[in-house]
């Protein structure tokens, strides 16, 4: 079965454009032009991975993105936008998009980060096991984590960072490393964004608890460990 892919893209000229090249390339696309329409066909259709334009008619990218996490936390998102600063794209981020491609882009590229986040998806399925470091714990599969018996909930971004550490406990990893691993995108590095994320996950994981598992190695990185 081809991967299924609902576009959901105002702009028909932008739109045509993309669907013609990923159907070249043997996926199977449907289109959404307004953004009411692109949440009720993400929660309604079976879909493997979901484009969103951020400024549409009505609803947002953003609201439809707010509505789709609601209830799917697993669906790959790629937003795709003229809004290219770090604020954008933290907002987008942080409403649980997994990759962010600015306007105008190459449909080279698009199709390199489509073939990313499709192959992150198969390897989450394939894996489906848990990860832990002593208390806490993250479920690939049901894509949970709890600490100390206590759920915390993360965005996609945020998730897809705790699981790459825990994946590699004890190794530090430099900003470098977790970018290709967990943005899969060109990192710029005189970016602070990885640093963002990590204070975002210090705060969901190791707030109030004694025992702090996320630490930061000088001018090399971030590992997970039990202790400094």
């Amino acid at each position: 079965m081809p991967t299924r892919v609902l576009l959901v893209e105002d702009e028909p000229k932008v739109s045509a454009f993309i669907r013609r090249g990923l159907e070249e390339e043997g996926y199977a696309v449907s289109v959404a032009y307004d953004g009411a329409m692109g949440a009720r066909l993400a929660l309604e259709q079976e879909v493997d991975l979901l484009i969103l334009d951020v400024i549409l008619p009505g609803q947002s990218g953003l609201d439809v993105l707010r509505a789709v996490r609601a209830q799917n936390q697993t669906l790959p998102v790629l937003l795709l936008t003229a809004l290219g600063t770090t604020q954008d794209k933290l907002l987008g981020f942080d409403g649980g998009a997994d990759d962010y491609l600015v306007k105008p882009f190459d449909f080279a590229e698009l199709l390199a980060r489509v073939r990313a986040l499709t192959r992150r998806r198969d390897r989450s399925v394939a894996k489906g096991s848990q990860l832990s470091l002593a208390d806490l714990t993250l479920d690939t599969a049901a894509k949970t984590v709890v600490r100390a018996g206590q759920p915390i909930k993360l965005t996609a971004r945020e998730f897809n960072l705790l699981e790459l550490l825990l994946r590699h406990q004890g190794r530090v990893l430099s900003r470098g490393e977790i970018a290709e691993h967990t943005w899969e995108e060109s990192f710029d590095a005189g970016s602070n964004v990885i640093d963002v994320y990590v204070n975002y996950l210090r705060n969901k994981v190791d707030k109030g608890f004694d025992q702090k598992l996320i630490h930061t190695v000088v001018g090399m990185g971030y590992v997970l460990r039990l202790s400094a």
